[in-house]
């Protein structure tokens, strides 16, 4: 059997190594365009930040080792078209600009996504540069060798970690964030807030409510950034927008919703018997609100490729859908987030409330310690456990995952309150920081719900 995979990041790959474990013997051709696979696209804001030395330190696979394994690895491959009827592949060799046409008997979409370009005057300026893929962030970081003065337009995770990574390579940074909020998708305004602090301490000058309207030259060669209330000269703008699907490659051989995504079961597979999908490129089930989502984190890349080649022969294994968790380290600061913000749950229409908890996250008694800050949202009519974000110097990442699997299993905040945890004083309190949260939730819904 004939397995095509079309693209080669993290779905892709995860995809292939599940065939090669399950299914030895079957004949894999991966196409690629470019001629690295694997990027990890932190590590632009790593190797800014002197964290990493080289880009290559963020690729955690290299096409060699799968060659090695008989994958015919067809890197800087253009795939053109795809016939889902007859079963074949068109691609240009993009050194060699030969065509080729392959066939195959089941084929794997990991074509990922492409960033969102806004359609804002001047984008098109070289001085305006995106954050992507590894060559993106090669060519961030020889501008930044000759600039000083750096705009970063979009304040979610990649404009944060960029400002950073800016800042500790010595550089002054502006940061434009449309909204009123940085991180909106995944914190709300509270915890959002004392990002937003942490950054000005470092020296960061943050823009909220301000949509930049315009790039263009300036006479001295310099890039002037204007919003509705400002005007302002940098060296260089990065922007970090949202990103698309690239599912054109499918369109009207397979079920794709309005946004562009390839619509497909819990195994990944589509309505085509013989093409499977992953990665951005698709949606994911969200747990909270049991309804369809595009959500592109690696996180989910990773799963779903790896679902898609172990259902490629044998529907076996379904997917459990996702919290969307979610985390980054921030000038030593440890954020991380699961499941809904309050501002989603609202939208959602649930009957939604936040506890904010903070204290220490082991006892005062220890040589050294400090402070857990916690926003848990829960449902007030099933007081469910919707979501979770956490905020400290200490790692606190791994809690994210366990509300990930609180709300997962639908634990309400008076199970979470009395929620086994490990106690130690190296560790934590005799009740845990989450078990904290969860009663203050619990005190302000007036006392424990009665479960006899």
């Amino acid at each position: 059997m004939k397995v095509a995979i079309i693209g080669c990041t993290h779905a892709g790959i995860a995809a292939m190594k599940q065939i090669l474990k399950y299914y030895p013997g079957t004949e894999i051709t991966v196409y690629e365009r470019h001629v690295d696979i694997s990027y990890m696209s932190c590590g632009t804001y790593l190797h800014l930040g002197g964290t990493i030395k080289d880009l290559d330190q963020a690729l955690y696979a290299n096409p060699t080792e799968f060659s090695e394994q008989g994958v015919h690895m067809r890197m800087r491959y253009d795939v053109i078209k795809v016939d889902a009827d007859k079963h074949t592949i068109m691609a240009q060799d993009l050194q060699t600009k030969e065509m080729h046409t392959d066939h195959y008997d089941k084929l794997i979409m990991a074509t990922g996504s492409i960033t969102a370009i806004p359609a804002i005057p001047g984008v098109e300026n070289p001085k305006v540069m995106l954050c992507k893929t590894c060559e993106q962030a090669q060519q961030l970081y020889e501008a930044a060798k000759t600039a000083h003065h750096i705009a970063i337009v979009g304040g979610g995770y990649s404009g944060v970690e960029l400002a950073e990574g800016y800042v500790k390579s010595g550089h002054t940074v502006t940061l434009f964030q449309r909204g009123p909020h940085l991180v909106n998708e995944y914190l709300d305004p509270q915890l959002s807030q004392r990002i937003e602090d942490l950054l000005t301490t470092k020296g960061i000058t943050i823009k909220t409510n301000a949509q930049v309207t315009a790039f263009s030259d300036t006479a001295d060669n310099r890039l002037r950034v204007d919003t509705a209330d400002t005007t302002e000269t940098f060296d260089m703008a990065v922007i970090c927008p949202g990103v698309v699907p690239q599912s054109e490659l499918l369109a009207g051989q397979v079920n794709r919703t309005e946004r562009g995504t390839i619509v497909t079961d819990r195994y990944m597979g589509t309505s085509n018997a013989d093409i499977f999908a992953a990665g951005d490129v698709t949606e994911v089930k969200f747990n909270p609100t049991k309804d369809r989502a595009y959500i592109p984190l690696v996180s989910h890349a990773i799963r779903q490729g790896a679902l898609a080649g172990i259902n490629i022969f044998d529907k076996r294994l379904g997917s459990i859908g996702t919290q969307a968790t979610t985390g980054m380290l921030i000038f030593d600061q440890t954020v991380a987030c699961t499941g809904m913000t309050l501002a989603a749950a609202k939208a959602a229409n649930f009957e939604a409330k936040t506890a904010f908890y903070e204290g220490n996250y082991r006892p005062d008694f220890m040589p050294t310690t400090t402070k857990v800050s916690i926003e848990l949202v829960y449902d007030q009519q099933t007081r469910k456990v919707l979501g979770g974000q956490l905020m400290s110097a200490h790692e606190v990442s791994q809690s994210a995952n366990t509300l990930s699997v609180v709300i997962q299993n639908g634990n309400t905040i008076d199970e979470l309150a009395f929620m086994d945890m490990l106690f130690s004083p190296n560790f934590d309190e005799p009740f845990n920081y989450l078990n904290l949260a969860a009663q203050v939730a619990v005190d302000q819904e007036h006392g424990y719900r009665r479960n006899n």
